[in-house]
């Protein structure tokens, strides 16, 4: 066994069990994230076979734009966790069945690719599955599929948007347009204080005072004066 064989085996093995935890991590912020080692484990075989551009696609485009898109939907998105998984164990016998039907179909196309595979010295020449090569297949031969693809992306994002733009009673938004249309008179209002004489009224309260303290010293001194008697 090969070292590259070796390597095959961890970054399948690490990928599954990133697969894995995708649909069964309970946070959705820890499942993007598993969904993020799986794609860095996809580039590693990518690179094995010799595609580094692929690879280099698989890791800036799908880890480093969609899946910050989707970062970015899951935390703003109020997620009642609990009551998404309600029921998860009920359908989990459809989910398996429809999950090996799929990988019965993808084993079959490949069996029935690789059977059939011949590479030819001129391909080989050529490198196909390079840059140049790739690219020129992908807007020659597929060009329909690519542009497909293009707009399911479009779609993605624009629901993305509207889900995340959607109104909320427990949210603080503000809208752009009442903020445009805002008048002076709205958030501004002149209210007329009358002045106030600081200086003459600290004099009255020391002149209150002043004749407070002689009342009460008056009256201090009438009290201690003896009372003449009958």
């Amino acid at each position: 066994m090969t070292f590259t064989t070796v390597l095959f085996y961890v970054f399948a093995a690490i990928m599954v069990l990133a697969s894995l935890r995708v649909i069964t991590a309970k946070n959705p912020v820890h499942a993007a994230l598993f969904l993020v080692l799986a794609f860095f484990n996809a580039a590693g075989i990518w690179l094995l076979l010799k595609a580094e551009f692929l690879a280099i696609v698989l890791v800036l485009v799908y880890v480093g734009a969609v899946m910050v898109l989707f970062l970015f939907v899951v935390m703003m998105l109020d997620i009642n966790i609990d009551r998404m998984r309600e029921g998860f164990w009920g359908y989990l016998p459809v989910a398996a069945g429809v999950g090996g039907l799929i990988v019965l179909e993808m084993g079959a196309v490949l069996w029935h690719g690789y059977s059939n595979f011949q590479q030819t010295p001129e391909a080989a020449a050529l490198n196909i599955g390079g840059t140049k090569e790739l690219g020129l297949q992908i807007y020659t031969r597929y060009i329909y599929g690519f542009e497909i693809a293009a707009v399911v992306l479009l779609v993605a994002i624009i629901a993305a948007v509207a889900l995340t733009l959607r109104r909320r009673k427990d949210t603080k938004a503000i809208d752009p347009g009442q903020a445009v249309r805002v008048k002076r008179n709205d958030r501004l209002k002149i209210v007329k204080v009358e002045t106030v004489n600081q200086r003459a009224i600290d004099a009255a309260n020391v002149e209150k005072a002043a004749a407070a303290a002689a009342a009460s010293a008056a009256a201090a001194a009438a009290a201690a004066e003896p009372k003449e008697p009958k």
